[in-house]
């Protein structure tokens, strides 16, 4: 790489160099060429093999950086000085020496070009204990955010993995107490119904009493409307009824019947069947065996919430799918939402806007998962166990949009610009590790060429993600 050669009287002046003796400036010199460029020159780009520290000795120049196939400008400065390029190279071999961002020059502009190799073997012998302090910052940093990252995952894992352990503990509990309920009852009117046989009730009006039993079942769900009162009423009612009949336990049956919309014209239905003699029997029975539907019913319902809850948990999971997918975004945020139920409590309102016309979009749906997680939980954090979460999609130009806001107290003004700085956190020491929205951004900016803005007042949080609508 030729250039023009330079003074040291040119390298003084400039902060970078500043306290430099006049024999390390010569050195400098001596080593680096002097470059001139027009605007919108790329001077390094991203990715390419580094072999050059650039300082701007005139002009302006640009630092940019590709994310998901865009060009995202980073900064840009013209005070002579700033730097750009193998910023790196004092780090040797340890590293794969790399441009990290593209340099660009603004308009025209001539830079001081120095050998990354002899930019790190200077650094290395001018400043030896500046060199062991900048490796360690480096190595250390990035051992650490490796470690609290998978810290971070593994926590918010725990934390799906209990709450949906308890979302399940609920329903299976359930569902064994009927099994076993269910299993008594069932092996009771067997016996029953054969008792009725046994003491002359014939099979013609034992089928009568069967379809009887068959009607009243699918009567309950007409029954299930009515109000507490108006079910005590009945209730009472019937009680009086059976007891004037004779029949014992009247007040043990008349809940199993009224459930199931048994009335007084049922029970005259019921003793013309059988006989008078035999209805307290027979109204057993269907009590039991109206019971018995309820508990099957009761099954049921708690077996297609455990389903839907394992499915909320592979949407969420992204367990047997592609990493990379065309996915629905309303479904991600509902699977996120069941997973976090049991954080989210009793104190806090969840609301969501769903935009019916959101087209899917190609995404890493587990990872977009995690960042909906680690925004929801800060939200909740900030509530306190009350007030408002919400949860909103739009569609904006050419993103999508989905926007999570809560009532919290809000961000102060000062922390705004610094949230998604890794390890910065307003939590107290020990409940947060400041990497939950370094994660988010990295997914949502990295890994799908989006962004993140935070709107943030006292009462209105909103944390908004876009995510590209084009086909990556």
């Amino acid at each position: 790489m030729m250039g023009t050669p330079i003074t040291i009287d040119e390298l003084r002046p400039l902060f970078l160099f500043e306290k430099l003796t006049d024999e390390q400036l010569t050195l400098l010199a001596a080593h680096g060429h002097v470059h001139e460029y027009k605007a919108g020159v790329e001077v390094c780009r991203q990715g390419d093999p580094a072999e050059y520290l650039y300082v701007l000795l005139d002009g302006e120049i640009a630092l940019t950086k590709n994310v998901g196939g865009h060009e995202v400008e980073l900064t840009r400065g013209a005070r002579p000085g700033v730097y750009g390029g193998a910023t790196q190279a004092y780090l040797g071999d340890r590293i794969e020496q790399r441009y990290q961002n593209t340099v660009r020059t603004v308009r025209r502009t001539r830079l001081f070009a120095l050998p990354a190799r002899k930019f790190a073997h200077i650094v290395s012998e001018w400043f030896p204990m500046g060199m062991h302090l900048l490796e360690g910052l480096f190595f250390g940093l990035s051992s650490t955010k490796q470690l609290v990252d998978q810290r971070e995952r593994l926590t918010a894992l725990g934390t799906i993995t209990a709450g949906l352990t308890h979302e399940l503990n609920n329903p299976a509990a359930a569902a064994a107490r009927a099994n076993a309920e269910l299993g008594e009852l069932l092996a009771s009117s067997q016996q029953r119904l054969a008792k009725l046989a046994a003491h002359g009730v014939d099979c013609a009006r034992l089928g009568d009493l069967v379809l009887t039993q068959e009607r009243l079942a699918k009567r309950a769900a007409q029954a299930a409307s009515r109000t507490p009162l108006q079910v005590s009423d009945a209730e009472d009612e019937l009680g009086d009824r059976l007891e004037e009949l004779g029949v014992a336990d009247a007040w043990e049956l008349a809940p199993s019947l009224v459930a199931a919309g048994f009335g007084g014209a049922d029970i005259t239905e019921v003793a013309d069947l059988v006989g008078a003699e035999h209805l307290p029997a027979a109204l057993r029975w269907l009590a039991e065996v109206l019971e018995i539907a309820q508990l099957q019913s009761e099954i049921t319902d708690a077996l297609t919430r455990i389903t839907a809850l394992l499915g909320s948990a592979r949407q969420y999971s992204q367990m047997d799918r592609a990493p990379d997918q065309t996915v629905d975004l309303r479904e991600l945020l509902n699977s996120t939402l069941t997973m976090l139920k049991r954080k989210i409590g009793e104190g806090v309102r969840v609301t969501t806007d769903y935009t019916a016309d959101l087209p899917q979009v190609q995404v890493y749906a587990a990872e977009l998962n995690q960042v909906w997680t680690n925004i929801i939980d800060n939200a909740l954090y900030a509530m306190g166990g009350s007030g408002t979460l919400t949860v909103r999609t739009a569609r904006e130009g050419d993103h999508a949009l989905v926007e999570i806001g809560d009532t919290g107290p809000g961000i102060p003004e000062d922390d705004l610009p610094r949230i998604f700085t890794p390890f910065f956190t307003t939590k107290p020491v020990g409940e947060g590790t400041g990497l939950g929205l370094d994660i988010s951004w990295r997914i949502v900016v990295d890994r799908h060429g989006g962004d993140i803005r935070v709107h943030s007042r006292p009462g209105d949080t909103r944390f908004q993600v876009l995510l590209p609508l084009t086909v990556r």
